[in-house]
């Protein structure tokens, strides 16, 4: 293929991703943006052209061996919902940019440290992206069938312009704003839909390699089975092995914490904490899928092509060899998108490193404060985007004189075990509040002198002079010097060698000065902050130790330099109205110390931030005894106000409920009247109708007709009676209600029961010729008061044949058993009840609503104590509408 040919499809490449990041950016607040898939994809730029093209060298080479570097990043998602929900908070908290600003403000705000880890990043990731540009570089020759091409200057190189391209994408949308905390949603949109692509066309190309051009996975195993070296490539050897396995683990396990691009994307770039909870396992879901056509598509070029100089390009000479181009460029296209995102994410983590904490903390701070806000802005911008132009070019550099040395995956494990001597400083410090500044550059400084004397020192002699002296006999000929056998210990790779010497001497170094070097005043006020999460808030606003002079004004003029006027004293409102403090207020105190460097570092970094602001107050040291007593103090402020918020939680729990007890006891007193009320009324009426008569034959001169006598006895006897039955109800009821009333529960049959109770009311339904049906005739014992029970069916049974239609009416009473309780039902054809008295159908003299217009025979009293009988027998009873006509009464009553 042609090398315009193929420029162009990069250009046209560069160009889409262009458009997608300019759409997310101007989208920024749109859920496809912000959701756990895109946060998830955008970690996967984990997977560089190491994974694309490496994996498959390393498993045509070494069999399984190509594993371990994914099995890290497997065990460590699920401890991201411990480990990496804490840097996230501590980071947005104090609008941390960069790994760099995370561990040099653990350890007190030191700016040498900051530096330092600078360096380290640097010294990791500029051959890192050097490996990017080799592969790019590679594939191109590879796929424009230029191999055998030399180019003998910069301007004749195509990875020269390939890099001039990836440095103006990185640029472009990397240095958009000059806080560096902020979201750059483009970036991660991009990275998130080249994860898609790289996936895509890798299992693409691997579907390809093992069903086209092979019969799928079991011939080429059977193929490869019959190789010399097949039970080397399909199990690990022995012991030696297996401590290199280990060790690469652990390094994998450190990076996909500490390397800037991942510190970037998933701490930096996090929108929402709750995103981790689909991360876990989608990530690692993501790299099986990337990983399950690795071996076979490294087995297929072993069987196919044979030459292992090669085997990291075999996806993309399988399909090449096959005359399928299409797929080819589908294989370039998803290596040169790992290699895109890797390149962009890196270079915009570490230009904020640099930037803030090498440039600006050393030689352009007192510039910035003799500037104005908009030149500082500028100058900010210009200084990261001369860095990421400076990183790619340095990468380059490394690229034309050394990366023909080493494979890809040889630069990719020393970059991660230069990045792994933070790991000590960084997963301790989390932990352990002990741990000193000073412990941690002597840590870092002594862990990658051993990384340089056993790793980077023989590699760098081998690539400048050809000379391998050093690794066949030692420093100054001592045999227990040799950079890949250090004291004897010979069986590890050189990688694991180097990452298990510096570690151990880091970790010495880091814990023994720790405990000899008791860190400042600062370090430990950090160390409280970084350790105790669970406090987090309440320790940085409260427990940060300072004493000295500051003024408000002071601090705003430099706090203007670098946000603007308007944005800082919209910062200090917010500040002043959250503290409740005046607005005027002239003195600062330790909150609006913290609070300002916390607005400076998203620009100039914690380091800049903190030199700034110390610039401007007078500040008295504190001893380290008065650090631990306002920290303690702090800490039992903390323990009493959870405390008092747990009592004022109890208390308002308990506020509610009397509440809710106050109102049931007026809801009561209300019903109580009107119980008084109704009961006045119900014993009103046959009384005054009883003195009526009476008064009307008292007044008879025995002119009065007997059969009018007769009459008005009769209405009398009929008051006296239904006097007699309000009174013997009220008092029944009251005795129920209160539980005064023992009940006589045996064994009765409940079809005799009925029947009893339908024969004695039978003469009334015969009347009004009502039908009563008893349906069912099986025996069923159940203990309960037959005399109660009685009482409650001849009221319902009572109450359907009122309701009734004369000629006509029918009443069905049935039983049943089930779910442990006896059900009896009483339905009629009768005229219902309203929707509207349903719910109140079993209160208290509750007859209709409409019972001033119709009022019905009855004291209002059958139901309630119907209720009160049921539920005294631990039963329910209840009421509906039939579906066309009448109503259904029934009640449940516990059966064994």
């Amino acid at each position: 293929m042609s090398n315009y040919i193929l420029f162009i499809i990069i250009v046209t490449y560069l160009a889409a991703l262009f458009f997608i990041a300019y759409v997310a950016e101007k989208n920024a607040k749109s859920k496809w943006v912000n959701n756990s898939v895109v946060y998830t994809l955008s970690l996967a730029v984990y997977c560089t052209a190491w994974t694309y093209y490496g994996s498959i060298g390393i498993a045509a080479n070494s069999g399984v061996n190509f594993l371990p570097i994914y099995l890290g990043p497997v065990i460590a998602a699920p401890l991201w919902i411990l480990l990496l929900r804490k840097i996230i908070r501590i980071s947005k908290q104090q609008k941390i940019s960069s790994i760099a600003d995370f561990i040099s403000l653990r350890y007190g705000n030191n700016r040498f440290l900051g530096a330092l880890v600078t360096i380290v990043c640097l010294m990791a990731i500029v051959p890192y992206i050097s490996l990017q540009l080799k592969a790019v570089s590679e594939t191109f020759q590879i796929l424009s069938d230029d191999t055998s091409y030399v180019s003998t200057s910069v301007y004749d190189d195509s990875t020269f312009y390939i890099a001039l391209l990836l440095a103006v994408f990185a640029t472009f949308f990397g240095t958009q704003t000059t806080d560096a905390s902020e979201k750059h949603k483009g970036i991660v949109i991009s990275v998130a839909f080249e994860s898609i692509l790289k996936l895509v066309f890798f299992l693409f190309v691997g579907v390809y390699v093992t069903y086209i051009l092979f019969d799928g996975t079991e011939a080429i195993y059977t193929k490869m089975s019959m190789a010399d070296n097949f039970e080397a490539l399909t199990t690990i050897n022995g012991f030696e092995d297996g401590f290199n396995w280990l060790f690469t683990i652990m390094l994998s396990f450190m990076a996909i914490f500490l390397l800037p691009r991942q510190f970037q994307v998933s701490v930096v770039e996090n929108v929402r904490e709750k995103h981790l909870k689909n991360a876990i396992w989608m990530f690692p879901l993501y790299l099986l899928l990337f990983n399950i056509f690795v071996i076979f598509i490294a087995w297929a070029g072993n069987l196919t092509i044979g030459n292992p100089s090669q085997a990291e390009y075999y996806a993309l000479l399988l399909p090449l060899q096959n005359g399928n181009t299409f797929i080819s460029v589908l294989v370039f296209l998803g290596g040169f998108s790992a290699v895109i995102s890797m390149v962009v994410v890196a270079t915009l983590a570490l230009s904020t490193m640099v930037s803030n904490n090498l440039i600006i903390p050393y030689g352009f701070l007192d510039y910035f404060i003799k500037s104005h806000p908009e030149r500082n802005a500028k100058y900010i911008k210009n200084i990261r985007r001369i860095s990421i132009f400076s990183i790619i070019i340095i990468a380059y550099a490394f690229y034309v004189n050394f990366s023909f040395e080493l494979s890809l995956y040889s630069i990719g494990l020393m970059a991660f075990v230069i990045i792994a001597q933070l790991a000590p400083s960084f997963f301790i410090g989390l932990f352990w509040n002990r741990g000193s500044s000073k412990a941690t550059i002597i840590g870092i400084i002594a862990g990658l002198g051993i990384v340089f004397y056993t790793l980077i020192l023989p590699f760098s002699l081998h690539a400048l002079n050809g000379s391998d002296d050093l690794v066949q006999y030692g420093l100054a000929g001592i045999t227990s010097l040799k950079p890949y056998a250090l004291f004897g210990i010979d069986f590890l790779s050189p990688p694991a060698h180097a990452f298990f010497w510096s570690m151990l001497v880091n970790l010495f170094c880091y814990v023994t000065f720790s405990v000899l070097e008791k860190g400042n005043y600062r370090e430990r006020n950090y160390a409280e902050m970084f350790v105790d999460s669970k406090n987090y808030t309440d320790l940085q606003d409260g427990a940060l130790v300072w004493k000295g002079e500051a003024y408000v004004a002071d601090i705003k003029k430099v706090l203007v330099k670098f946000l603007g006027e308007a944005r800082t004293d919209r910062a200090l409102k917010l500040f002043f109205r959250k503290y409740e403090l005046p607005l005027d207020t002239q003195m600062a105190d330790a909150r609006l110390i913290n609070f300002s460097e916390k607005l400076l570092t998203g620009s100039i970094g914690s380091a800049s931030a903190k030199i700034l602001i110390s610039s401007v107050v007078k500040e008295d040291e504190v001893s380290l005894v008065e650090v631990l007593k306002i920290l303690e103090e702090s800490k039992e402020t903390i323990s009493r106000n959870k405390l008092l918020r747990e009592k004022s939680k109890e208390l308002t729990v308990l506020t509610n409920k009397l509440k809710d007890a106050n109102q049931e006891l007026i809801e009561k007193d209300r019903q109580k009247d009107e119980f008084l009320d109704t009961v006045a009324h119900e014993l009103k009426t046959p009384i005054t109708g009883i003195r009526a008569t009476t008064e009307l034959l008292m007044d008879d001169d025995d002119d009065m007709p007997l059969e009018i006598k007769t009459q008005f006895l009769k209405n009398m006897l009929q008051d006296s009676d239904r006097l007699s039955r309000l009174i013997h109800n009220i008092l029944d009821f009251e005795k129920l209600s209160k539980g005064r009333t023992q009940l006589n529960i045996k064994k009765y049959n409940i079809r005799e029961t009925i029947e009893k109770t339908v024969e004695s009311l039978r003469h009334i339904a015969d009347k009004k010729q009502v039908e009563i049906i008893n349906s069912n005739k099986s025996d069923l014992n159940a203990q309960y008061d037959e005399d109660r029970i009685v009482q409650v069916l001849t009221n319902l049974i009572s109450n359907a044949i009122k309701f009734c239609d004369a000629k006509g009416g029918k009443i069905v009473v049935d039983y049943k058993y089930g779910d442990g309780y006896l059900e009896v039902t009483v339905n009629d054809n009768g005229k219902g009840i309203p929707a509207q008295d349903l719910p109140y159908i079993f209160n208290k003299f509750y007859q209709s609503k409409n019972q001033n217009i119709q009022k019905p025979e009855g004291s209002g009293l059958g139901l309630a104590i119907c209720k009160q009988i049921v539920e005294n027998h631990n039963g329910k009873i209840w009421v509906k509408n039939n579906q066309k006509r009448g109503a259904i009464f029934g009640f449940k009553l516990p059966f064994k």
